[in-house]
């Protein structure tokens, strides 16, 4: 069924888009009219802004959210016995998302032509993750399409909830540290030169604080737009030595020493990693398609290298926790639920429990390390100002002792 695009006006004289699915321009118009919406423009989706990731308009980046909310409706729908092209169609009738309405109805169309829902899908790779089409191939070659979505769901509203966990309590200290570089600033570029002009007229030689003070305060006031520059070269020259493979490694293995940092990254990703395969062999996809799904959720190079060595060691004959362990990056308890996991024939349920505990040790890391950071940004705006007070009072002080006052 083709899917029309439309402007138009509504009862109370507002102006909406949107997009609605009909079998003729004729038929989409009396849909629409009959929904008290009077038409200004009307055409017909085409496939290739189907396809692209930046289609024009509102709603044009599928987030996590709209995803777990769609798979959740599709899943209720077809749990529910409702035939595949008919949830389809139904979701494209309750999505609301612009973007992801269009990619639903171009996955309908493929499915109803003989498709399967994985590889349509595919066809959709920036909304629908290679996990995400995997789980689903999973689902319908077992026939158990349902428990699948709905496991999905649940995996995406998941790292969703951990992602704002995180957003969450570093707002607080990144807003702090937005506040003091700001007041720094304007100490330095608007309060400073105006308190050390009355020491132009004092014949002596300064303390060494005070002259870095003013040399500084001076840099700022005058050469304040290298800032920017520099910041701009710093993150360019950062982003391509990151880009390289090379770069990357050593990059994510600076961070994973760096002290409570390099605990928390490690936490996160032996929380993803665990969630994802359990996940997925939950679902019925085979271990070595499921390394090599979850080697790519890591965002960690090193971790991400320790599953692809231990997929290849998997692929000879050897177990999952054998490489885990000599790898030395998991820690033992991991390693021996998941060992466990594999001697009782249970290892997707042992792998969500191991996420479940990490992801209680995530946050009260994040807590312990935002705890942390508040005071340390305290203690570091104190000795800023405490350098610039000593810095300004030091040349008076100096002469009142020699004028004996």
């Amino acid at each position: 069924m083709p899917i029309f695009e439309y402007r138009g006006v509504n009862a109370t004289g507002k102006n909406i888009r949107g997009v609605v699915d009909a079998e003729s321009p004729q038929l989409a118009r009396a849909k629409l009219r009959s929904d008290g919406i009077y038409l200004t423009d009307l055409s017909e989706g085409s496939s290739q802004r189907v396809k692209s990731s930046k289609a024009s308009g509102f709603g044009a980046v599928v987030r996590s959210r709209d995803i777990a909310i769609m798979t959740r409706q599709l899943s209720t729908l077809i749990s529910a016995g409702i035939p595949l092209v008919e949830s389809l169609s139904a979701l494209v009738e309750q999505t609301e998302h612009l973007k992801l309405k269009r990619v639903v109805s171009d996955v309908r169309e493929k499915v109803n032509e003989g498709s399967s829902l994985a590889d349509a899908m595919r066809t959709h790779r920036r909304v629908f993750n290679n996990l995400y089409a995997n789980m689903v191939m999973a689902g319908e070659s077992s026939g158990t399409l349902g428990v699948v979505l709905d496991r999905l769901a649940d995996f995406t509203e998941g790292q969703m909830k951990l992602r704002n966990r995180i957003l969450q309590i570093m707002a607080y200290p990144s807003f702090m540290l937005l506040i003091g570089v700001t007041v720094m600033l304007f100490l330095f570029t608007f309060v400073i030169p105006k308190v050390t002009t009355i020491y132009d007229s004092i014949d002596a030689v300064l303390p060494t604080p005070t002259l870095v003070l003013i040399t500084a305060s001076s840099f700022l006031t005058n050469y304040w737009y290298f800032l920017p520059i520099f910041a701009a070269l710093f993150i360019y020259t950062l982003r391509a030595y990151v880009a390289r493979e090379e770069g990357r490694l050593k990059v994510d293995a600076l961070l994973l020493k760096i002290p409570l940092l390099g605990s928390l990254i490690r936490m996160i990703s032996i929380s993803r990693f665990t969630r994802t395969l359990g996940t997925l062999l939950s679902s019925g996809v085979p271990l070595l398609s499921s390394m090599d799904i979850v080697k790519n959720v890591v965002n960690n190079r090193v971790i991400s290298g320790v599953i692809d060595r231990a997929r290849q060691d998997i692929s000879e004959g050897d177990s999952v926790n054998a490489p885990l362990r000599r790898s030395g990056e998991f820690p033992p308890m991991v390693t021996h639920m998941i060992a466990v996991g594999e001697r009782t024939g249970a290892l997707d349920k042992m792998l969500i429990k191991v996420s479940d505990v990490y992801d209680d040790q995530v946050d009260s890391q994040i807590v312990t390390f935002t705890s942390l950071l508040e005071p340390v940004m305290i203690v570091a705006m104190a000795v800023t100002v405490g350098f610039i007070v000593l810095a300004v009072l030091l040349p008076l002080l100096e002469l009142t002792s020699k004028l004996g006052i």
